[in-house]
C-alpha cells in the first residue's frame, strides 16, 4: 500500500511539473482581434495598414496605429496573388510591409506534437514505474535466500587482543587461529592443518563475541558475523540457502573468518522435534554440515561459533572435521576482574580513593558484561548525585543494584512490617556469622530493592570452583534463618520467606539428585536432564527412578530442611542478645555494614578475662 501511493505521487507530481512547464513556455497572449480578409482588404486600400506577416496561412497584421489584428487566408494561394484577386492596385500593396517567415522549429512542435505526446508520455511513465516495481518484487523474492550477513571489517574501531582483559587461555588458543591466518605455509609444511571450526563455550557475557573480533583484527582479515536465528524462516529451504550463500562469501573473501553467534538456535540435536527430518532448521543444520565438511574443500575459511548451551548441539557438529576444537572462556577470577574492570573504567575519570582491587573483591561470580554494566550504572549514578567523578561509594552502590536491584524508596514499610523485616534479615545475619563455612556477612539492610523487603549480602572473601556438602550444610542453615527468626520472635511466618524456602529446597534436591552427597542413597544422579519441546512446553527433567527412591529422596529432603531449622534455632536462641543489638541498629539506621556488623560480636577485654577458656571466634 505504502508503495502504490508512492507511485501515484510520483505520477502526481510530473504531471504537475509538466503542466507548469507548458503554462511557462505558452504565456498567455494579448487578446488580437480576428478580421475576415474582406476586411483587410478595405484597410490596405485606406492605408491603415503598416505591416503583415505571413506565416503560412496565417496573417499577423500591425496597423499605424500600432493596433495589432489576424487574419487567414487560404493555404493554396500567396499573399500577393490574394491582393491582385481582390482587385488591390500595386501602388497600395508597395505600401506595406510584407514579412514572409515559415514556421518550424521548436515552436512549431511544441505548438503542434506536444499535445497529443503529453498523454502517451504520462501513461508511458506510469507504466514504466508499475514495471520497476513488480521487479523489485520479483528481484526482493530472488534475494530472499541470500544471507544476511554483516561484513565488520574496517567498521568502527579495530579490535585485538589488547582490547580482552582476561581470559589468557581462550587467548592462547585462538591466537593460532591468528597465526595461521597470517602465514599458513609454515603449517602446511608440516603437514598440519588448522582446526575448520573452534566453538566457543562460556556462560552469557564473558565475552564469546568479543573474543572472535579481536582474532579478526588480530589476523586483519574479513570478518562475517551472522546470528543463528537469521537462517531459519518460515519459507521451506530459505535457510539452506542462506549458508549456501554466506559460505560463497565468505570463500570469495578467503582468507576469512565466520562468526556464527548463538548457534544453537540452529544446531540443536537433529530428531528431537515435532517436524521430524522435514523440520527446516534440521534442513538448515544439514547444508551447514555438508558446507563445513563436504566434497569443496577450503582451508582458508575458519568458521567461528558461539553458545552457552553446549549440551543441546548435534553431535555430528562437534565432532573432528567441523568444530575440532572446542574453547571454555570461564567467568574471571579476581585478578581478570581487576583487570576488566580497568578497561571498562578507561573513559570514566574516577576519583582517587577508587579501589578497583576492592570492587573486584565484592564481585565474585560477575561476568565481563555484569562489570560493565556495573560501571555504567555507577556513573549513572554519579550524574544522579550531580558529581564530576565516580566515587568508590556509587561503585559499591551499583553492585547492590546489580545484584538485587535499584532502591525502591516509594516502598516505605509500616512499623509492624520494617520489625519483622528486620528480625528475619538479622536471622540470615546472625546464623551466616556463627557458622564456620558460609560467606562473611558484607551488610545488611532493610531498605527495599527489586523484590525483597530486605537483604543480607554475603560475599565470598576468594573464588572457588568446588562446594562441599558441609558447606552447603550451613547454607540451608542460612537460608531458614530469617523463617525461624520470625517463628521464634512472633510466634508464627509471614510470606516474606517464600524465595529462602524454595532456594532452600532447591539446593536440598540437587545435593541428593546431582551431587551424589545423600548418606540413605548410593552416588549417582536421579533424574534425567532433557530437553524436550511438545506444544510450546519444556520439560526440563524425564524421572529415571522408581516411586520407592523418589519417597527416599523426599525424605531427605524433610530430614535436610529440619536440621538446618534445629541448627539456625538454636544459634537464634543462644544468641538473643545479639540478634536484639542487630535489630536495634536496622530499626535505626536500617543498614549495617560490614566493620559495624562484625564489631557487635568482638569481646570486650573484660569478657576475655572473665572467661579464659572459651575461644575469642565463639
Amino acid at each position: 500500500m505504502k508503495n502504490i501511493l508512492k507511485n501515484f505521487l510520483i505520477v502526481l507530481f510530473v504531471i504537475l511539473m509538466v503542466a507548469g512547464f507548458i503554462s511557462l513556455y505558452a504565456q498567455p497572449e494579448q487578446k488580437v482581434e480576428q478580421i475576415s480578409v474582406a476586411k483587410l482588404i478595405n484597410e490596405v486600400n485606406k492605408e491603415k495598414v503598416k505591416e503583415i506577416t505571413v506565416k503560412g496561412d496565417k496573417l499577423e497584421i500591425i496597423l499605424f496605429s500600432n493596433e495589432k489584428q489576424k487574419a487567414q487566408k487560404e493555404g493554396i494561394e500567396s499573399l500577393s496573388e490574394m491582393f491582385k484577386n481582390f482587385g488591390v492596385s500595386p501602388e497600395k500593396m508597395g505600401k506595406v510591409n510584407i514579412v514572409v517567415k515559415d514556421e518550424s522549429g521548436a515552436g512549431f512542435w511544441m505548438n503542434n506534437l506536444l499535445p497529443y505526446l503529453i498523454p502517451f508520455i504520462l501513461i508511458g511513465l506510469f507504466i514504466f514505474i508499475m514495471m520497476r516495481q513488480v521487479q523489485g518484487m520479483n528481484q526482493k523474492a530472488m534475494m530472499f535466500g541470500r544471507s544476511k550477513v554483516k561484513n565488520v571489517k574496517g567498521t568502527g574501531k579495530k579490535v585485538t587482543f589488547k582490547n580482552v582483559a582476561g581470559a589468557e587461555e581462550a587467548k592462547e588458543e585462538l591466537f593460532e587461529i591468528v597465526d595461521f591466518l597470517k602465514d599458513h605455509k609454515k603449517y602446511s609444511d608440516l603437514g598440519a592443518k588448522i582446526p575448520k571450526g573452534v566453538l566457543l563455550l562460556g556462560a552469557p557475557g564473558v565475552g564469546k563475541t568479543l573474543l572472535s573480533r579481536a582474532v579478526a583484527g588480530e589476523a586483519n582479515v574479513p570478518f562475517f558475523h551472522i546470528s543463528g536465528s537469521e537462517f531459519v524462516e518460515m519459507f521451506v529451504g530459505v535457510g539452506a540457502a542462506r549458508v549456501r550463500d554466506l559460505f560463497s562469501k565468505a570463500k570469495k573473501n578467503a582468507p576469512s573468518i565466520l562468526f556464527i553467534d548463538e548457534i544453537d538456535a540452529v544446531g540443536r540435536r537433529r530428531g528431537a522435534g515435532l517436524g521430524g527430518s522435514h523440520d527446516e532448521r534440521e534442513q538448515t543444520l544439514n547444508q551447514i554440515l555438508v558446507e563445513m565438511d563436504g566434497f569443496d574443500q577450503n582451508d582458508n575459511v575458519i568458521v567461528l561459533a558461539a553458545t552457552n548451551r553446549p549440551d543441546v548441539l548435534d553431535p555430528a557438529l562437534l565432532r573432528p572435521g567441523r568444530f575440532d576444537r572446542q574453547v571454555i572462556i570461564d567467568l574471571p577470577d579476581i585478578v581478570e576482574r581487576e583487570a576488566i574492570l580497568k578497561v571498562h573504567s578507561f573513559k570514566k575519570p574516577l576519583e582517587k580513593n577508587v579501589s578497583l582491587k576492592e570492587v573486584a573483591e565484592r564481585t565474585p561470580g560477575f561476568s565481563g558484561a555484569d562489570l560493565e554494566n556495573l560501571l555504567n550504572e555507577a556513573a549513572i549514578l554519579t550524574v544522579r548525585h550531580h558529581k564530576k567523578k565516580v566515587e568508590q561509594q556509587e561503585i559499591l552502590d551499583s553492585i547492590e543494584r546489580v545484584l538485587i536491584g535499584p532502591e525502591r524508596k516509594s516502598h516505605i514499610l509500616g512499623p509492624e512490617e520494617k520489625k519483622i523485616t528486620a528480625y528475619h534479615e538479622a536471622g540470615h545475619a546472625l546464623v551466616a556469622k556463627k557458622l564456620p563455612r558460609t560467606d562473611p556477612v558484607h551488610k545488611v539492610s532493610i531498605i527495599s530493592r527489586g523484590k525483597a523487603a530486605g537483604y543480607t549480602l554475603k560475599l565470598p572473601s576468594e573464588d572457588r570452583k568446588f562446594s562441599s556438602r558441609s558447606k552447603f550444610i550451613d547454607e540451608l542453615a542460612v537460608l531458614v534463618g530469617g523463617y525461624i527468626s520470625e517463628k521464634i520472635n512472633f510466634g508464627e511466618v509471614t510470606t516474606g520467606a517464600t524465595n529462602d524456602l524454595q532456594q532452600a529446597t532447591k539446593l536440598c534436591k540437587r545435593m541428593i539428585t546431582e551431587f551424589g552427597m545423600s548418606k540413605k542413597l548410593p552416588p549417582r544422579t536421579y533424574g534425567e536432564q532433557e530437553e524436550m519441546i511438545f506444544l510450546g512446553r519444556e520439560i526440563h527433567e524425564q524421572r529415571d527412578y522408581s516411586e520407592k527412591t523418589a519417597e527416599i529422596i523426599d525424605s531427605e529432603i524433610f530430614e535436610l530442611i529440619n536440621n538446618a531449622c534445629a541448627t539456625a534455632e538454636k544459634i537464634i536462641k543462644e544468641n538473643k542478645e545479639k540478634m536484639e543489638k542487630i535489630v536495634k541498629i536496622l530499626l535505626k539506621k536500617e543498614t549495617i555494614e560490614r566493620e559495624e556488623f562484625d564489631s557487635l560480636f568482638k569481646k570486650n577485654k573484660t569478657e576475655v578475662d572473665s572467661n579464659p577458656n572459651k575461644k575469642l571466634s565463639e
